[in-house]
């Protein structure tokens, strides 16, 4: 370990949060068989922890853990919920920095960003605890004589979580505190490449007076640990964020047992900016929506479509802005960090070689950066044909593809070409232009003059091959809950 890696692990306060064990049935676990994975600081190489792994029999004993707490955890008043889920939000902002730094440590986003996310991610456990005591449903009428009806919402049960390595603490917190207040009980499997931010919070939860067999956290290869909760009937529903391939499989292997699926799944989000917009504005906010976790980010803009007329104008400002981005490691606080592995740096090197070959020009990056293998320079493609690989893949990473538009009408359809439809960004000042553009695309999410829209608030989610259901909001509880109706006679 380099003396920089061992100085950010000193700088840890609380070293109880740097475990590396699972957390099943209120009891931190090592594999059976001994057998761990290797975690490592993506910025340097540097090995951090030696994470359990744990086998298919383990992983489908957290799934007994979680049926057997079930019906205590459910059975708490919605205010005794709402307590704890209070007390780890509490926690979590009290070990900020601690947890800020665990982040940046295994996923290398730049520390500014990690406390913006712990931030983030403890959002929606306060906001759930809240929630937690409001499960409403909207009641009916009877239609019949001399009878009541109701409609009850209920906790479904255990619930699966999958959870992906850009953001390790928020995707774990807004699944699991929704499911945690509605009443359910749940298994989760954090990113192999991100262990570590989950077991903190686990660590946290159980210090929040979390009952055991409540919330789980099982690592190891997903290989291994998420095929018994596809293929359990114990499990009622999964929720994953992740690639859209993935998502498929998981959707195909949930079959079986007709789980309710809730897929977070690929984005591949255009920005649309419009003559008349403030061309500066467009500019800062479509630098934010590329180069937020170095490009690593479902919501991240991946085609920048331009107005003719402020074409130009607009790459020379956005290459400047990129140009004067920083790289460096997580804990400088640059505003690139590294990306996760050899695959996404490659990926990279494809996406701008097959623009270049197709008629693209390069106005800046379009390498590997000194500072290490996994980091790539801050890329700007301008003149991108639509048929280039990069206006068609989602490209997770930070290179910025820039193409001119001549008509409303078909800059729309060339943003709805895509079996994509997570979320899409706009520029413009016209507001009659704003609605009617915001009504024809077809994403679950519009940002319009702004990059950030995300909150515990608000329902996430896409459309098309971009998910199901939606995450946030008192939607976000309701996916963890059924419908039940009851029709009384009083005679």
């Amino acid at each position: 370990m380099s003396d920089t890696a061992i100085s950010a692990r000193r700088d840890i306060t609380d070293k109880r949060l740097l475990r590396s064990f699972s957390y099943i049935g209120g009891k931190w676990c090592a594999a059976a068989s001994g057998e761990t994975f290797a975690v490592t600081d993506p910025a340097s190489g540097d090995f951090l922890a030696d994470v359990a792994s744990l086998s298919a029999e383990e992983s489908a004993g957290a799934v007994e853990a979680a049926q057997a707490a079930f019906a205590e955890w459910s059975g708490l008043l919605p205010q005794q919920r709402s307590e704890i889920l209070r007390r780890w939000f509490d926690l979590m902002i009290a070990h900020k920095e601690d947890l800020a730094r665990i982040m940046v440590l295994e996923q290398g986003k730049p520390l500014s960003e990690a406390r913006g996310e712990i931030d983030y991610a403890a959002a929606f456990v306060e906001y759930y605890a809240e929630e937690s005591k409001r499960p409403n449903i909207e009641g009916v009428t009877s239609h019949l004589p001399d009878a009541e009806v109701e409609l009850w919402l209920e906790p479904m049960g255990v619930v699966a979580l999958i959870t992906p390595w850009n953001f390790p603490a928020a995707m774990l917190t807004r699944k699991a505190a929704a499911a945690l207040a509605a009443g359910c009980t749940v298994v989760a499997h954090p990113a192999s490449e991100t262990p570590l931010s989950a077991i903190a919070l686990a660590e946290l939860a159980e210090r929040a007076g979390m009952p055991a067999g409540v919330f789980n956290i099982v690592t190891g290869r997903a290989s291994t640990v998420v095929p018994p909760w596809t293929s359990s009937a114990r499990v009622r529903a999964l929720s994953f964020t992740g690639s859209t391939e993935v998502g498929r499989i998981l959707y195909r292997d949930s079959a079986a047992t007709i789980k309710k699926l809730v897929l977070e799944l690929g984005g591949h989000a255009p920005v649309i900016v419009f003559k008349g917009a403030d061309l500066d504005e467009a500019v800062a906010e479509t630098i934010k929506a590329k180069f937020a976790t170095s490009g690593q980010d479902c919501l991240g803009a991946n085609r920048i479509y331009v107005e003719r007329p402020i074409y130009a104008e607009f790459c020379a400002k956005f290459t400047e802005a990129t140009r004067a981005l920083t790289l460096g490691r997580g804990m400088d606080d640059p505003d690139i960090g590294p990306l996760m592995n050899e695959n996404a740096v490659m990926k990279q090197e494809a996406h701008v070689a097959d623009a270049l070959e197709k008629g693209a020009t390069l106005a800046c990056g379009g390498k590997r950066h000194a500072l290490g293998p996994l980091f790539y320079e801050p890329t700007v493609l301008a003149d991108v044909p639509d048929n280039a690989a990069i206006m068609r893949e989602e490209t997770f990473g930070p290179v910025a593809p820039i193409t001119p538009f001549d008509s409303e009408e078909e800059v729309i359809a060339r943003a709805n070409d895509t079996e994509y439809g997570l979320v899409a960004y706009v520029h413009s000042m016209d507001p009659r232009r704003i609605y009617r553009v915001s009504r024809a695309l077809q994403y679950g999410m519009v940002a319009v003059n702004r990059t950030k829209v995300t909150g515990a608030p608000i329902p996430f989610g896409g459309t098309k091959q971009s998910g199901l259901g939606r995450e946030g909001a008192r939607l976000g509880m309701q996916e963890f809950m059924e419908i039940k109706y009851v029709c009384r006679d009083w005679a």
